[in-house]
């Protein structure tokens, strides 16, 4: 029997609760020997897994290395990095799947025998573009890693087409679009009840300007409600968010649910809220994991002015656009909203759920995958 061909899925993410890491797990599983090196437990469905211990830190913290553009020192000092070199030295492996920027040049390091794949889940020379400190600082160094490594990655996928546009324009390579949809659920849209139910689930980060959905809120309708999940990825954000809205009856909070859960527990709601103000350039080009499974959960979505969400609103008519990112704007668009078409709106989200589905989006980094391997071991996979 043919042996599988050996692929190295690295993601300094605990992979367990990425949910798009996991989708590559899922997908990969049982077609390779599959390899995973990540925070946490090994996710379901692989053959082996190196687990960085939760104080290996994944971005760059030195100082020295940074202010002096020493780049190369600062990515050798990631404690993430040099653990994941001790995890992995003298491996072998066929191809290897690199998540996000940080893991391309270690992924690159380990040489692969057919080459590396890199999915780049943002822009990271603008993740922060919001902060003066890390246009300053942490920038550069993004910007040199891209010059430095992405020509060498066999190929790249990043999650919207704006962001695919900017490596190309920035750094001279093409990146494919996979975007970050969720797996096909079936289903059936619910009725509106006598209360309009509304969902936003976020990480809770002080760039996504969660108040504003809050503030939103404080003039909408009787019988218009908004639950938030808000993972606490700031506590102290999260705390601020609680006390602002202490005093807004309309708006609870609700624990975070495994993302395993998370499409039926969306399927009881009305609308999502997918309102993503533009606080820096991958705000501005977001196509986020929530908007797709507000789809799969058939649920109508009030999006803000977001390019790549609006045009995926208006092909498929699940939703609406507020005429602005303010908080008087989404108010005035939730103030307008009418059980009848909000049906409609949950219709068209069914028609979209299996066009818009991850499967078809799946394809593309499986193609990836087989392209860099040669004939007779692509057809063993």
């Amino acid at each position: 029997m043919t042996a599988l061909p050996r692929l190295l899925i690295i993601s300094f993410s605990p992979i367990r609760s990425d949910p798009r890491v996991l989708k590559q797990v899922g997908l990969f599983s049982g077609k390779y020997h599959l390899i995973t090196c990540g925070y946490g437990a090994a996710p379901d469905g692989v053959d082996e897994h190196f687990a960085l211990s939760p104080d290996a830190v994944g971005w760059p913290s030195d100082r020295i290395g940074l202010l002096g553009r020493r780049y190369r020192r600062a990515y050798n000092k990631m404690s993430a990095v040099q653990q994941a070199r001790r995890l992995l030295a003298g491996i072998s492996v066929d191809v290897i799947l690199a998540n996000d920027l940080n893991t391309l040049p270690l992924a690159l390091e380990l040489e692969p025998k057919y080459g590396v794949h890199s999915d780049l889940h943002e822009f990271a020379p603008k993740e922060k573009d919001d902060d003066l400190k890390w246009r300053l600082f942490v920038a550069p160094y993004m910007r040199w890693l891209c010059r430095t490594y992405l020509p060498r990655a066999g190929s790249l996928t990043t999650v919207a087409p704006g962001i695919a546009a900017q490596y190309t324009l920035d750094f001279g390579v093409a990146a494919e679009v996979v975007t970050n949809a969720a797996p096909f659920a079936p289903g059936t849209p619910q009725p509106v009840g006598e209360t309009i139910r509304l969902i936003h689930s976020a990480a809770g980060q002080r760039y996504r300007k969660l108040e504003n959905l809050i503030e939103a809120m404080r003039s909408a309708p009787s019988g218009v409600e908004l639950d938030m999940i808000v993972m606490p990825n700031e506590p102290d954000y999260v705390a601020e968010l609680k006390q602002v809205a202490a005093d807004v009856p309309a708006v609870k909070f609700r624990d975070p649910v495994p993302y395993a859960e998370l499409v039926h527990t969306l399927s009881g709601y009305d609308v999502s809220l997918v309102f993503l103000p533009p606080t820096n350039f991958n705000m501005e080009n977001a196509l986020p994991n929530k908007f797709f499974e507000a789809v799969q959960a058939r649920l109508g979505v009030i999006v803000g002015p977001s390019p790549s969400m609006v045009e995926i609103v208006k092909q498929y008519g699940f939703g609406t656009v507020t005429p602005d990112f303010s908080p008087s704007a989404l108010a005035e668009t939730i103030q307008a909203l009418d059980r009848g078409q909000i049906m409609e709106w949950k219709r068209a989200a069914d028609r979209a759920a299996e066009p818009l589905a991850a499967e078809s989006q799946l394809r593309i980094w499986e193609g990836a995958i087989r392209a860099l391997l040669p004939a007779s071991e692509s057809a063993a996979s």
